[in-house]
Protein backbone atom coordinates (compact mmCIF):
# COMPACT_ATOMS: atom_id res chain seq x y z
CA UNK A 1 0.00 0.00 0.00
CA UNK A 2 0.93 3.59 -0.70
CA UNK A 3 2.60 4.81 2.01
CA UNK A 4 4.12 9.03 2.42
CA UNK A 5 5.78 10.17 5.94
CA UNK A 6 6.62 13.54 6.28
CA UNK A 7 9.52 14.92 8.61
CA UNK A 8 11.06 17.78 9.53
CA UNK A 9 8.75 19.60 11.18
CA UNK A 10 9.08 22.23 14.70
CA UNK A 11 9.05 25.13 16.19
CA UNK A 12 11.17 27.51 14.77
CA UNK A 13 11.35 31.21 15.12
CA UNK A 14 9.84 33.64 12.63
CA UNK A 15 12.54 34.64 10.08
CA UNK A 16 14.31 31.40 10.24
CA UNK A 17 14.05 28.32 7.72
CA UNK A 18 13.00 25.07 7.92
CA UNK A 19 13.07 22.03 5.38
CA UNK A 20 10.52 19.69 4.89
CA UNK A 21 10.74 15.72 3.69
CA UNK A 22 8.84 13.20 2.62
CA UNK A 23 9.81 9.46 1.70
CA UNK A 24 7.50 7.33 -0.42
CA UNK A 25 6.73 3.75 -0.17
CA UNK A 26 4.38 1.34 -2.54
CA UNK A 27 4.10 3.63 -5.74
CA UNK A 28 6.42 4.17 -8.21
CA UNK A 29 7.85 7.98 -7.51
CA UNK A 30 8.57 9.30 -11.01
CA UNK A 31 5.24 8.33 -12.11
CA UNK A 32 3.45 10.93 -9.93
CA UNK A 33 3.76 14.36 -9.68
CA UNK A 34 4.07 15.09 -5.92
CA UNK A 35 2.51 18.31 -3.83
CA UNK A 36 2.18 20.01 -0.37
CA UNK A 37 -0.69 21.32 1.02
CA UNK A 38 -1.13 22.64 4.77
CA UNK A 39 -3.84 23.66 7.22
CA UNK A 40 -3.56 26.14 9.69
CA UNK A 41 -5.74 26.00 12.73
CA UNK A 42 -9.10 27.32 12.23
CA UNK A 43 -8.78 27.37 8.27
CA UNK A 44 -9.61 25.63 5.41
CA UNK A 45 -6.75 23.11 3.54
CA UNK A 46 -4.22 25.42 1.46
CA UNK A 47 -2.46 23.84 -1.28
CA UNK A 48 0.88 25.09 -1.17
CA UNK A 49 3.30 23.66 -4.23
CA UNK A 50 3.38 21.15 -6.28
CA UNK A 51 5.76 19.50 -8.73
CA UNK A 52 5.61 17.54 -11.76
CA UNK A 53 7.07 13.64 -12.01
CA UNK A 54 10.50 15.34 -13.61
CA UNK A 55 11.53 17.79 -11.35
CA UNK A 56 10.95 20.63 -13.97
CA UNK A 57 8.23 21.74 -13.28
CA UNK A 58 6.80 23.35 -10.37
CA UNK A 59 3.60 25.36 -9.27
CA UNK A 60 3.15 27.60 -5.94
CA UNK A 61 0.26 28.97 -4.70
CA UNK A 62 0.70 33.11 -4.48
CA UNK A 63 0.81 33.27 -0.62
CA UNK A 64 4.15 31.12 -0.72
CA UNK A 65 5.85 32.21 -3.62
CA UNK A 66 9.54 32.97 -3.51
CA UNK A 67 10.19 31.61 0.28
CA UNK A 68 9.17 28.11 -0.70
CA UNK A 69 10.88 25.87 -2.84
CA UNK A 70 9.87 22.41 -3.56
CA UNK A 71 12.00 19.44 -5.50
CA UNK A 72 12.20 15.80 -5.71
CA UNK A 73 15.00 13.05 -5.24
CA UNK A 74 13.19 10.16 -7.36
CA UNK A 75 16.35 7.94 -6.81
CA UNK A 76 15.59 8.61 -3.47
CA UNK A 77 11.74 8.33 -3.19
CA UNK A 78 11.84 11.48 -1.61
CA UNK A 79 10.03 15.06 -1.68
CA UNK A 80 11.34 18.17 -0.20
CA UNK A 81 9.68 22.01 0.62
CA UNK A 82 12.76 24.38 1.28
CA UNK A 83 11.14 27.07 3.42
CA UNK A 84 12.69 30.23 4.13
CA UNK A 85 11.46 33.68 5.83
CA UNK A 86 9.46 31.67 7.72
CA UNK A 87 6.48 33.89 9.30
CA UNK A 88 3.07 33.43 11.86
CA UNK A 89 1.25 32.49 9.31
CA UNK A 90 2.96 29.45 8.14
CA UNK A 91 2.02 27.83 11.44
CA UNK A 92 0.02 24.79 10.17
CA UNK A 93 -0.18 21.20 9.49
CA UNK A 94 1.90 20.48 6.57
CA UNK A 95 0.62 17.12 4.47
CA UNK A 96 2.57 15.43 1.58
CA UNK A 97 0.79 14.04 -1.29
CA UNK A 98 0.92 12.28 -4.85
CA UNK A 99 -1.18 12.33 -7.82
CA UNK A 100 -3.32 15.12 -7.89
CA UNK A 101 -6.01 14.06 -10.49
CA UNK A 102 -6.66 17.59 -12.21
CA UNK A 103 -3.04 18.32 -12.42
CA UNK A 104 -0.28 19.80 -11.07
CA UNK A 105 -1.15 23.38 -11.40
CA UNK A 106 -5.08 22.95 -11.18
CA UNK A 107 -3.83 21.24 -7.14
CA UNK A 108 -2.45 24.59 -6.54
CA UNK A 109 -4.74 26.58 -7.69
CA UNK A 110 -7.81 24.80 -6.27
CA UNK A 111 -9.42 27.12 -4.56
CA UNK A 112 -10.77 24.29 -1.85
CA UNK A 113 -9.03 21.25 -1.20
CA UNK A 114 -11.09 18.42 -0.96
CA UNK A 115 -9.56 14.71 0.04
CA UNK A 116 -10.12 13.63 -3.89
CA UNK A 117 -7.52 16.82 -4.92
CA UNK A 118 -5.25 14.18 -4.59
CA UNK A 119 -4.83 10.53 -4.71
CA UNK A 120 -2.34 10.03 -1.99
CA UNK A 121 -1.73 11.89 1.35
CA UNK A 122 0.40 11.81 4.30
CA UNK A 123 -0.37 11.75 8.10
CA UNK A 124 1.17 15.04 8.11
CA UNK A 125 4.03 17.46 10.05
CA UNK A 126 3.49 20.26 12.13
CA UNK A 127 5.16 23.51 11.34
CA UNK A 128 4.67 26.38 14.45
CA UNK A 129 6.42 29.59 14.09
CA UNK A 130 6.69 32.11 16.83
CA UNK A 131 7.14 35.66 16.64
Amino acid sequence: RVQLVESGGGLVQAGGSLRLTCTGSGLVFDDFAMGWIRQAPGKEREGVACIVWSGRNAYYADSVQGRFTISRDNAKNTLYLQISRLEPGDTAIYYCAADPPAGCWSSVQASRVEDETWNYWGQGTQVTVSS
